[in-house]
């Protein structure tokens, strides 16, 4: 680790007003990477609070892993309750660990093979609809794909007919969690403002077609064998009750959000890197020409897709979908001999690390070659690359992510390549997620 000195944490002049929030909320990543650059703990101030940035692997593991008691989850998604409500997200301790021991069996690797079914059909409808040389917004349509994807392997429900109203919602409620992180935020949300207003008819779209999924599953009574059947069956440990459906819906719309925005996501930034780079792509095709040569993706297909899942594995370093995450202390820790008071936030940001030059040889160049001798497993147990987080908190659906970004990379590649459009601008929307601001427009061209 670098060297650190005893005192306060080395940090960056404040804005005028509200610590350093307002340089933080107007570039997050960069402000992140100028702070990691005067040490492995840095601190800043997001209005009254006192925030520290960790950048080493051992304070990550310390975090996540050696004493990750000692922390909740950050502010923004303290405050996401409102919104998410008990979800896998948001909840803590006893009450997660219960939700994720019921939620677990739906991510079985047996399960998970059955999915991959639905993800080759919906990818190959996608692919059929599209046209030699036309454009399409690539972020909208992996939004869309993944969408359709998690509504039917997990829910066992088509929402190809609300996909539009739901991703709108979707994209509301992900740009709120800005808004959550404003000083006095909790006062502003009581008042008539555009954003609120917005952010509550996306909430009641949301509820509106996960309730409706419920109500229609409890009248049939069927057990499909999906992660809602699953919930509806379930029963709380120490009750012996089923879940209400409040409970069910909060689980149902954190997984609606997490299992579709990340892939979507990881795939708009890994189609736009493959169209940057051309060995790569040329790679890319020649693996799938080779595996898959004239006959059907299949799901046995994906453990022969190497240098796909290399390219998204590097895809997802320089652009992880979840860019940072956020700890906040409940009782005082030290780290590199720094102490941390209760109530501080703390920040360990994958954009930062998997960006960091002490551990990536070449650090900021697409070089889906280094996974050829640093396998993924290997970087994830280093706590140099950790897109899915680690530790308790880990993405529970991390496996499902995997495949379907490999799977749905390869039934898209295997037809057509994508080119940036001329006009089209790249810059980094630094939300819960990590968005193109811009949009991804790409021209379609057929292989």
């Amino acid at each position: 680790m670098k060297a650190q000195t005893q005192g306060s944490p080395p940090t960056v002049k404040t804005d005028l007003i509200g610590g350093h929030f307002r340089s933080f909320r107007k570039n997050p990543t960069a402000f992140l990477q100028n702070l990691s650059r005067l040490g492995d703990v840095t601190t800043f101030r997001m209005g009254k609070i006192p925030a520290y940035l960790i950048n080493h692997p051992d304070l990550i593991r310390d975090l996540l892993v050696a004493n990750h008691s000692k922390f909740f989850k950050g502010r923004a998604l303290q405050r996401a309750k409102g919104l998410l409500g008990e979800g896998l997200l948001t909840s803590e301790r006893e009450f997660h660990l219960r939700q994720r021991r019921m939620i677990q069996p739906a991510f079985h690797r047996a399960r998970i093979a059955e999915y991959a079914k639905a993800m080759i059909e919906f990818s190959d409808k996608l692919s059929g609809e599209w046209r030699d040389g036309e454009a399409r917004d690539i972020d909208r349509e992996m939004m869309r794909l993944t969408l359709n994807i998690v509504g039917k392997t997990l829910f066992g429900a088509n929402v190809e007919t609300d996909a539009a109203q739901v991703g709108a919602a979707m994209t509301t409620i992900v740009s709120m969690f800005n808004f959550m992180l404003f000083p006095f935020s909790e006062l502003l949300e009581k008042l008539p403002l555009p954003p609120i207003k917005r952010l509550k008819r996306a909430r009641k779209t949301l509820d509106e077609v996960i309730y409706k999924i419920i109500e229609e599953r409890r009248k049939s009574g069927e057990d499909t064998g999906d992660l809602l059947s699953m919930l509806l069956l379930a029963q709380d440990e120490e009750t012996g009750g089923a879940m209400t459906d409040k409970q069910i819906r909060d689980e149902c719309l954190t997984l609606f959000l997490a299992g579709h925005e990340t892939t979507a996501n990881a795939l708009t930034w890994t189609f736009y890197l493959i169209s940057q780079n051309a060995e790569a792509e040329a790679k890319f095709h020649a693996e799938l020409d080779e595996v898959l040569s004239d006959k059907s993706l299949t799901p046995e297909d994906y453990p022969r897709l190497k240098y796909t899942e290399q390219i998204l594995a590097e895809s997802m370093r320089l652009f992880p979908p979840a860019w940072t995450l956020g700890r906040l202390a409940v009782e005082e820790h030290e780290f590199a001999d720094f102490k941390i008071a209760p109530k501080s936030l703390v920040l360990a940001s994958q954009y930062v690390m998997h960006r960091d030059a002490r551990f990536w040889e070449n650090a900021d160049e697409f070089s889906p070659e280094r996974w050829e001798t640093l396998s993924i497993k290997e970087a994830g147990n280093q706590f140099i690359y950790f897109p899915f987080s680690k530790g308790v908190r880990n993405c529970i659906g991390e496996q499902f992510a995997w495949m379907e970004g490999v799977l749905l990379l390869a039934n898209l590649g295997r037809r057509w390549k994508l080119r940036l459009m001329p006009e089209q601008k790249i810059a980094l929307q630094a939300m819960i997620t990590l968005r193109p601001k811009f949009g991804m427009r790409m021209r379609i061209e057929k292989r």
